[in-house]
């Protein structure tokens, strides 16, 4: 048995509450090196002769390891466990000490221990965020609704972009008009970047915290445009940029007017004086980008004020969530406190973190709901696109992806494909369509909220920043309407079925030789399977009905066809096209 992979801890991801008195407990062994994997829990006050038992399931595998878990129940929510591996030559006991040949005796004998879940231990995500089909949108460039409110010297729209200096007129009247293009989309809840008062077009470089941009429309304009959202079922999602402000925001002028006689010399980080930006003399959001002066959130002025700005535009104009820009370079005192003070004015208030890496830490349940979700993107852009992945790497990266969160943040994640910092994924996947939709078809059963940049949903290319952030197109012939199509029945797929929006998952089949990936989204009362045909030739899939969940007598259909195909003595075979897929539901 190799003791040195098995590994668990009391808290993380690996000892959670899922409920007010049931715990999930995740353990790591070696890559099938166990048979048989068992729990022995109860109460903390119970003596180990009376302790349940019961065997765990194998959740998933990476290239090193395999991943068990269990949720046990213990109605006084205290809970100790200790574990019993069995890997066909020697049976072991594991606990906090270690490593045992005998069942430790003893009332402590070292056993793991949750000694209670607490109403603030529950990590409770918003009930809404599951059900939920995000749509970003970059306001300068969705749509021109009021030309009155123009910037000066606007470019013609579809004009390329050149610089963050570009303007096209874009704003909130654009995004109120176009909202029953949103609607029919079947998306839920939009996203926009930031829409506050600001000098450039992608306006992170903020000047005025509580005052939409004039060229976006005024306050009542916004209050309007979330009203009509709601009206229409759209929550909506603004951006938190306190990472940094903007060169013109009024405390740090002062700061360059009166140097170190300013009352805000310490809501910055100054090197020197005077205060300069040629060479620049201060701590930006990074070295050469002179615009983003770097707030000092150690002060508590700036954190209150800040605190103050993420509350006003909750009460005042009822959002529904905050991303959280540059999130992981904030101190994390500060967004406990953050969640804290919004979600006392709203319950069900979103929070989620932009963050391109593992971000377990922020994911405890006191700071995020959950991440922007990088390393989805990253492992589609290399499965499906690139094709350097493996099958067999690619399930490798969704398991660490998983298994290194709490299951509630895995599930409230953002599956994005691209987004306003990174090129579109159909210029990354260099033009090629049907790579394309195999991703969307992915992202749309996967585990996590689905995510869809302005744009991609009609064929929108675009390179790195700034081209990425081209002008939304809005003459329908410019539209690539069958992927519009294609997205329209994969959302309305999605947001019918209860089983992807908030089923587990389970990878159930993979072979690199016809790079075909099967898993199955599933509940304790219904199941769907996707099987994933990721190779250049046509394959025939021959499914054992009762291998993959169903039953072995009933018909199977597939969501997005609508086909229904017999199935011959528990038997189903089927043809997936190149690059293409099936999600298969059983019919009753």
């Amino acid at each position: 048995m190799l003791r040195e992979a098995i590994l668990h801890e009391s808290g993380g991801a690996y000892a959670y509450p899922v409920s007010e008195d049931t715990l999930l407990i995740q353990l790591r062994t070696a890559k099938d090196g166990m048979t048989k994997v068992y729990v022995f829990y109860g109460d903390r006050y119970t003596w180990p002769e009376v302790l349940q038992h019961t065997s765990m399931e194998k959740y998933a595998s990476d290239q090193l390891f395999d991943y068990y878990r269990i949720q046990i129940q213990v109605t006084t929510r205290k809970f100790r466990y200790l574990f019993l591996l069995d890997d066909g030559k020697e049976r072991i006991w594991y606990n906090e000490f270690g490593f045992h040949s005998s069942q430790p005796s003893g009332y402590y004998s070292g056993y793991f221990q949750y000694p209670y879940i607490a109403p603030d231990d529950y990590f409770a995500v918003p009930d809404w965020v599951q059900d939920a089909v995000v749509y970003e949108i970059f306001p300068e460039r969705f749509c021109n609704g009021n030309l009155a409110n123009d910037p000066e010297k606007v470019k013609s729209w579809g004009e390329l972009p050149q610089d963050q200096m570009d303007f096209y007129g874009g704003d909130l009247a654009g995004i109120i008009e176009k909202l029953p293009y949103i609607e029919d989309l079947g998306v839920n809840t939009i996203y926009l970047t930031p829409i506050f008062h600001a000098a450039t077009s992608h306006k992170y470089d903020t000047t005025d915290y509580f005052l939409i941009d004039p060229h976006f429309g005024n306050n009542e304009l916004f209050r309007n445009l979330v009203q009509e959202c709601h009206a229409r079922g759209i929550r909506v999602v603004l951006d938190a940029v306190f990472n940094h402000c903007g060169y013109d925001f009024p405390q740090f002028q002062d700061v360059l007017a009166r140097g170190t006689e300013s009352s805000y010399v310490d809501w910055f980080y100054i090197h020197d004086f005077p205060v300069t930006s040629e060479p620049i003399t201060y701590e930006a959001f990074a070295e050469v980008a002179w615009r983003l002066p770097k707030l000092n959130l150690s002060n508590s002025e700036v954190r209150e004020y800040l605190l103050q700005v993420a509350e006003y535009w909750v009460r005042e104009y009822d959002i529904d969530g905050w991303r959280l820009d540059v999130a992981n370079e904030i101190p994390q005192t500060f967004w406990r406190e953050f969640r804290q003070r919004v979600r006392a004015i709203k319950d069900d208030l979103y929070i989620i973190g932009e963050t391109w890496h593992h971000s377990g830490t922020y994911l405890q349940g006191d700071q995020f709901d959950a991440v922007m979700n990088y390393p989805f993107r990253e492992a589609v852009i290399y499965f499906f696109g690139k094709r350097t992945l493996s099958v067999d790497a690619f399930d490798e990266r969704l398991t660490w992806n998983r298994v290194t969160y709490r299951q509630q943040a895995v599930q409230a994640a953002w599956n994005l494909l691209d987004s306003h910092d990174t090129d579109r994924m159909l210029t990354c996947f260099a033009g090629n369509k049907a790579a394309f939709r195999l991703a969307i078809m992915f992202q749309m059963t996967y585990l996590g909220i689905p995510f869809v940049y302005y744009g991609d949903e009609i064929g929108l290319e675009g390179d790195q920043d700034p081209d990425c952030r081209r002008c939304m197109p809005w003459d329908e012939k410019d539209w690539d309407q069958d992927l519009l199509q294609y997205y329209r029945k994969l959302i309305k797929v999605y947001r019918e079925s209860s089983v992807l929006r908030r089923g587990e998952y389970q990878t159930i089949y993979k072979d690199e030789a016809t790079k075909i990936f099967a898993y199955k989204r599933f509940t304790e009362t219904e199941q769907v399977v996707v099987v994933l045909n990721n190779s250049i030739d046509d394959q025939k899939m021959i499914i054992e009905l009762t291998e993959y969940g169903f039953a072995p007598e009933s018909p199977v259909a597939e969501l997005i066809s609508g086909q229904e195909f017999k199935t011959e003595a528990g038997v189903l075979t089927i043809d997936i096209g190149q690059m293409e897929g099936v999600i298969l539901t059983q019919v009753e």
